[in-house]
């Protein structure tokens, strides 16, 4: 697995498609880099890039703080069907069916439902559309459900969209900005998707 960075205290590392974010990949990483590993945040099965995991419970307190205060900033790209405007800042309201593994946008805010926010700019436009992310909120799918509730699925979506494309969903992690638990310096983490993410097979 590439590692883009470590220390004792923090794993940066480059998620492959395919490995679970929250159980399979601490693992891979215990067995390539040895100690603890604890998750942080998360990225679904089929979705990669950029994440980073904490190798000590005092760091994880820490940069768990750090993500509940909205201080880690997340950005992504992704490929969407259609053209959507130049620039947006969307907010919604959704509520996770766990039954279904499934998440709406509702009208209003009541018991279960979570505040979502995303920004986002047009990077390239055509029938399907190159969009930059940058995520203000950690919900459930979220990407996938506030584009698709648009009529602007991402291209590969399978659970949000009934259009059949030959690829796995092309979403990347691609950024990763917050301050050191400790020091309060500046670390910041980015990759570009490489040329055979899914996308490139659209």
């Amino acid at each position: 697995m590439d590692i883009l960075f470590e220390n004792r205290d923090i794993a940066v590392c480059i998620k492959p498609v395919g490995l679970d974010s929250e159980q399979e990949l601490p693992e891979a990483l215990k067995e390539q880099l040895g100690g603890e590993i604890f998750p942080l945040h998360r990225l679904d099965k089929n979705v990669a890039g950029v994440m980073v995991y904490a190798r000590n419970k005092k760091a994880a307190a820490q940069l768990s703080a750090i993500i509940a205060k909205g201080e880690m900033v997340k950005e992504y790209v992704a490929l969407v069907h259609g053209t959507p405007p130049e620039n947006g800042d969307w907010e919604d309201f959704l509520f996770k069916d766990s039954g279904k593994n499934k998440v709406f946008v509702v009208k209003k805010e009541r018991k279960g439902v979570k505040f979502a926010r995303l920004e986002y700019q047009l990077l390239k436009s055509g029938e399907q559309s190159l969009v930059h992310i940058r995520l203000h909120t950690g919900r459930s799918h979220q990407i996938r459900v506030q584009f698709s509730s648009r009529g602007m699925p991402l291209v590969g979506e399978r659970k949000y969209c009934t259009l059949e494309d030959p690829c796995e969903i092309a979403l990347w992690s691609y950024r990763l900005a917050f301050n050191h638990p400790y020091s309060g310096k500046p670390m910041e983490f980015s990759l570009e998707p490489p040329d055979i993410y899914p996308w490139s097979t659209c």
